[in-house]
């Protein structure tokens, strides 16, 4: 049984992400926590503790974590995702509480107690696990693999013509993440479109399936829907956390990946948060990038079909 800790902001694609994983019976989430992103941290809190509720799945501990990005304010994404992160919809009314001690604490206490077996999957900005690096550095060299939602791929950026949401939020962050030498999957914003969408017809499926968790998943991604359709005239659903998540449980979607050497810009404000991938192809000859070893695998083509076959088939189940 694989072991997983899930870090989140909990917006709505997060919420899909996260029930995917409580209703797989191939892993065991020890822990879900939570970050400042897609909403501030209380309600990323909130929102996660109904999606465990929501999900019909297993109950993880939850635990709250950082309520702002290393060194920036915290910039949001209510614009896409609701001013609740869940479509404005009146959905968010838990009654689980979130776990007393710090998410960066549990983090390493989980690791700690089990070296070599805890894969990690970010779908917000990576403030947690920076800080947990920061804090106990040698500990987390016992992470099994980080799987990060993260960076916009070899495509254009969805937060600026160059950076993706989860890394401009904490682009510090992102750095020490991946200079951390912890093995790091990266499935970028590029990888997560077209076919990997939600449809109309997708998410009528969903609807009439019955199931709470399908129409959980359809409802609190309203905002999203709205946002496609006033921003490129599709009535679709793009969720990448899902995507992300889908990487993680069902390998057999990715079709080619490829090791890069992965730098993340942090000084220069208009390319703040972009993550320039060179996967061996230039000269790399300017000091940024000669010499470096990869130290990241970078998703490059995923079955988006079949992900979208699986996800519907495990929500609807």
């Amino acid at each position: 049984m694989r072991k997983l800790i899930i870090d989140t902001d909990t917006g709505s694609d997060d919420a899909v992400a996260l029930i995917m994983a409580l209703k797989s019976a191939d892993v065991k989430v020890e822990a879900i926590t939570t970050v400042c992103g897609n909403v501030p941290l209380e309600l990323a809190t909130k929102n996660a503790l109904m999606t465990i509720e929501v999900a019909n799945g297993q109950k993880s501990p939850l635990y709250v974590g950082a309520a702002k990005p290393l060194m920036r304010d915290l910039v949001t994404a209510v614009n896409v995702h609701g001013e609740d992160g869940m479509g404005d919809c009146d959905l968010i009314h838990p009654t689980l509480l979130p776990e007393s001690k710090h998410a960066v604490d549990a983090i390493l206490d989980i690791v700690e107690k089990n070296p070599g077996e805890i894969e990690i999957v970010t779908i917000g900005p990576v403030t947690n696990i920076a800080l947990a690096i920061l804090k106990a550095p040698e500990a987390m060299k016992k992470v099994k693999h980080i799987y990060t939602m993260g960076t916009s791929g070899f495509g254009p950026g969805n937060t600026t013509p160059v950076a993706e949401f989860n890394v401009y939020v904490d682009a510090e962050a992102y750095r020490i993440m991946l200079n951390s030498g912890i093995p790091i999957t990266i499935i970028g914003f590029d990888v997560c479109l077209g076919e990997a969408a939600l449809t109309k017809d997708d998410m009528d499926v969903l609807l009439a399936s019955g199931k709470p968790e399908a129409v959980f998943s359809v409802k609190c991604n309203r905002s999203l829907l709205e946002y496609n359709i006033q921003r490129c005239n599709e009535p679709i659903v793009d969720l990448p956390d899902a995507v992300a998540m889908g990487v993680v449980l069902w390998n057999e979607i990715v079709l080619e990946d490829k090791w890069c050497y992965c730098y993340v810009c942090t000084m220069e404000e208009a390319a703040y948060g972009q993550v320039i991938l060179n996967d061996g192809s230039k000269l790399a000859i300017s000091d940024g990038f000669a010499g470096h070893t990869p130290n990241a695998k970078v998703c490059k083509t995923i079955n988006n079909p079949l992900f979208k076959e699986k996800l519907i088939s495990l929500l609807v189940r």
